[in-house]
Order: structure tokens, then sequence, then C-alpha cells
């Protein structure tokens, strides 16, 4: 059974590719998305947005600013994390984390993140002497850290808050519970998996040993901190009224968030928006709560400006500088050089005159 369903899968492969089946999928969320987001956003008054946004507290803004410092701080030891886990314990901090911020603040917004991202890590650390493959190896346990934290959240989250699920899949709360409970069965078993003897996967050259068991709880609690952070700078930019608890938005926010990654438009643009948006309309339905179309946009709106626009323009800052300055060593050094020879010339015609 095992090798005919493996054969079959081969054959497609052989003959469609899956990266055109990937393609086709982000065409088709995109697509959806477009549509629910024209039909959900027809007729509304862009004043009215302004006005939600004027609205929004000065204090909760700057809250909302600080917990998406604190997120993509969180963000910077994924990298230091990977580092660590493929062999690299010389490369320092401060490298690792102009990596994992610019290669995060520009793949959020570029999209593709796999490769946007991959290709900022490889001009920083080049430098530092990893190749193609130490930074293919990087992403990767970067990756899992990532993917593990989305599970726990969504697991632990929608588990205690079913209904957070159904707000967005339109299921029966007991069903959303019973996949949240597997979810978290299947993070327990690798754990599991991984806590008893060293896991290598890959092949030849691309080989990754897994974090153990600690080290694994330790990339969770990495990941839930990180969306953790974004989560709650949402929290701070939605409206007080009607009231949604956290962990319920925390929930809606984390599988948006997954919509817009498997999209791979950039920064999850539209698909991310008309998920919390269709999710926070009629987050309770029981009670016919549910927050005004102007209202979300307005806090969309400011959180892209925090989480997106605003580390997009300072990454690209960075790496300005950082290209300028590495562009200026050469040509200090041939100034520097010139200098020196120019000296020992005159130094020798001084000798040769005395003599």
């Amino acid at each position: 059974m095992y090798s005919r369903v493996a054969a079959a899968v081969r054959r497609f492969d052989e003959r469609f590719g899956w990266g055109w089946l990937g393609a086709c999928l982000s065409v088709a969320i995109i697509t959806a998305a477009a549509f629910v987001l024209y039909h959900n956003l027809r007729g509304i008054n862009f004043h009215d947005v302004l006005e939600a946004i004027a609205a929004t507290e000065l204090r909760d803004v700057a809250i909302a600013a600080g917990f998406v410092a604190a997120a993509y701080f969180t963000l910077t030891f994924y990298d230091l994390f990977a580092l660590r886990t493929i062999g690299r314990k010389d490369v320092p901090y401060r490298v690792a984390a102009l990596a994992a911020f610019s290669s995060y603040a520009i793949g959020h917004n570029v999209g593709a993140s796999v490769f946007t991202g991959g290709a900022v890590r490889y001009r920083i650390y080049s430098a530092y002497g990893l190749s193609a493959i130490d930074v293919a190896k990087l992403c990767f346990v970067a990756g899992l850290t990532f993917w593990l934290g989305n599970a726990a959240v969504l697991g632990l989250g929608i588990t205690y808050a079913p209904a957070a699920g159904a707000a967005l899949d339109q299921l029966p709360p007991w069903l959303n519970r019973a996949a949240a409970l597997g979810v978290l069965g299947v993070l327990v078993a690798y754990v599991a998996w991984v806590w008893r003897t060293p896991r290598v996967i890959g092949w030849q050259n691309w080989e990754v040993t897994l974090p153990n068991g600690r080290l694994t709880l330790l990339q969770i609690v990495i990941g839930i901190i990180d969306l953790g952070c974004c989560a709650a700078a949402m929290y701070m930019l939605v409206p007080d009224e009607p009231y949604i608890g956290f962990i319920f938005l925390a929930v809606i926010f984390v599988a948006a968030t997954l919509l817009g990654f498997a999209s791979h438009s950039p920064g999850g643009l539209g698909v991310f928006d008309v998920a919390m948006l269709i999710a926070l309309m009629h987050f309770d339905r029981q009670s016919l709560l549910h927050f005004g179309k102007e209202s979300i946009l307005g806090a969309l709106l400011l959180f892209r400006l925090y989480y997106y626009i605003v580390p997009f323009a300072l990454a690209l800052a960075i790496l300005g500088v950082r290209e300028f300055i590495l562009d200026l060593k050469p040509v200090a050094q041939k100034i520097e050089q010139k200098v020196f020879t120019r000296r020992a010339k005159r130094s020798a015609n001084r000798t040769g005159r005395k003599k």
C-alpha cells in the first residue's frame, strides 16, 4: 500500500510538480479573499475608517507598538537558537539579531518569505563563513520554531475557546476542540520522539540534528512568546466594546496569520485582513455581538503600519547603511595603502639623500 502511494506521489511530482500545486493553491486563496473582501467592503466610508483610527487612544497605540517591538526582539532568538542548533556558536548575537530582524521585516512585506528571508540571511551570514547549505539549515530550524509555536498556540487556544475557531471555519465548537486536541497530541508525540535519542533528518551534506526534547520545549516557548506579543498588539488596537477575550482574539489572529502565510502574498495582504474581518464581525453569533467594519479596518491599518511598514523601512535603512559601509571598506583600504606607499617612498628618499 505504501509503495503504491509513494509511486503515485512520485508520478504526480514528475508530471505536474508540487510547486505548481502550491502556486495554484496560493492563487485560489488570494482570489477567494479578494472576492470576500470586495463583498464586505462595498459601500464603506473611508472617512469613517479614519475616524475609527483617530478614536484609538494614544496609550493603546503606544502599548501596541511596544508589543510589536517585543515580538521582533523575540524573533532574533529564532536565528540565535538555529545557529546554536547547527553548531555555529561562534556567530555573535548582534549578527543573529540583524539577520533575523532584517529577514523577517523584509520577508513579511515582500512575500515568499522562505526565499526573500533566506536571501537576506545569506547576505549577512556569508560574511561569517556560513555557506548556502548552512543558511538553508538555519532557515529550516527557524521555520520549525515558528510552526511549533503555532501548533501550541492554536492547540491550547482552541481547546480552551473552541468557539474562536468556529468564528473562522464555521465548524461546531466540539469538532474544533477535537481537532485542537489532535494537534496537541501530535505535538506531544513529537517532543517525546526527539526526547529519547538524537534525531537526524536530511541527506548527504544537508543533514540537521533536531533539537532534543528540552530544547524543543524552549522552541515552543519562543514561538508562543512571539505570537503572543503579536496578538497582544492586535488586541490593544481593537475597540474595547464589544468585549472580546485575549485568547479568543489570539486564536483568530494566529489562524488568520497562517492563512496569509499560505497565500504567499506580501504581508498576507487581503487574506489576513479578510480572515480577521469575517471573524471579528461575527465572533459571537448567540448574542449577535460584533465589531463594526470601520473599527476593524482601522485596527488592521494601524497594525500593518507598526508591524509591517515601520520595521520594513527600518530594515531597508539598516541594510542600506551596512552595504554602504561595506562598499567603503575597499576604498578606505586602497587609500590607506597609497598613503603608506607614499610615506615609504619619502622615507627611502630621505635615507638616500643622507647617504
